[in-house]
């Protein structure tokens, strides 16, 4: 009885006792959760595009970081720095559309996969080659991103929350939005749900299918700056960052893996689960429950709801 009032019934008498904590830990939790979102989303764009998962996006969000880094450390100003970083992304996105994507058009989904594992290396090795293994310091003062905390004052306590923290959520939110309203309300998005829905056919009514990849591509290459920015403003720009990639493995199974507002509510589900799961479930399974706990709720939705919750069924005879 003990174990079982401990883990349905002490946990919301401590948020009931303590309410401006727990409002901080879901706050805490939904800026994770909408970063996790903005990572997911790079996954969709492509994959709605050609059908494949691309496993060089975490890499991507590393690199991208370790270009906007490198500009500016050779002397050129913030922005400037930003605007070529843009422009690396792009030229990136074509030379992956040239190099490995257009050679490999009508493949099994299989070949496309390893053709972004190979990616991956290579963006690991050229990284390295050209900036160093390093960390290195994200330049966020020089971006202008917020520094210093906010104090709100509620009826039943103070709230403190980081400025940055303010400033990712609400990037994330924007950016999501631009490209949600982007790639469904333009002729380019409708031009792209028709190549993520039959190749072959898209063709056969004159769109691009290559163009449409440069565009998808690019389009997850400013997702990766934006992602790198946030995520490195908290820490420094590393090649360890590309892990945060796998965490958003999750988003994508409880979202779909089709699906950009999916993407928005998988992210937040996961961010606020893991916040309050480690403050109030964590001490019972000795700690690190933020490490597993995304993917035991990834899990459950397989079992249950294996499309995720905004995914498309997909029934094939046999």
């Amino acid at each position: 009885m003990e174990v079982l009032y401990n883990v349905l019934i002490n946990p919301f008498v401590e948020m009931g006792s303590n309410p401006a904590f727990f409002i901080k830990v879901v706050w805490e939790g939904f800026v994770a959760g909408t970063l996790y979102a903005l990572i997911a989303l790079g996954f969709v764009l492509i994959f709605k595009a050609s059908g494949v998962f691309n496993f060089a996006q975490g890499i991507m969000v590393v690199f991208a970081a370790l270009t906007l880094v490198g500009f500016h450390a050779l002397g050129i100003p913030a922005y400037v720095s930003l605007a070529l970083a843009i422009g690396v992304m792009l030229v990136l996105a074509i030379s992956v559309e040239r190099l490995v994507l257009r050679p490999l058009v009508n493949q099994p989904d299989i070949i496309l996969f390893m053709a972004t594992i190979g990616l991956t290396y290579f963006l690991i090795g050229f990284g390295e080659f050209v900036f160093g293994g390093d960390p290195k310091v994200m330049i966020s003062q020089e971006l202008g991103l917020p520094r210093g905390i906010y104090r709100l004052d509620l009826p039943f306590g103070r709230v403190v929350i980081q400025k940055l923290d303010v400033a990712a959520a609400a990037t994330a939110i924007i950016l999501v939005a631009a490209l949600a309203v982007f790639f469904s309300k333009t002729r380019i998005g409708r031009a792209l749900r028709a190549v993520a829905d039959d190749h072959q056919a898209a063709l056969s009514v004159g769109i691009s299918l290559n163009q449409i990849w440069v565009i998808v591509w690019f389009a997850a290459g400013i997702v990766a700056l934006a992602t790198g920015i946030m995520w490195s403003a908290k820490s420094d720009v590393s090649f360890a960052l590309q892990i945060i990639a796998l965490r958003a493995l999750p988003v994508l199974i409880l979202g779909g893996f089709t699906s950009v507002p999916g993407a928005i509510v998988g992210g937040l589900i996961i961010g606020v689960g893991e916040k309050v799961g480690e403050l109030y479930w964590g001490s019972l399974v000795g700690g690190g429950i933020d490490s597993w706990l995304a993917f035991f709720i990834a899990l459950v939705f397989l079992m249950f709801r294996p499309q995720g919750l905004f995914g498309e069924k997909i029934i094939e005879r046999v």
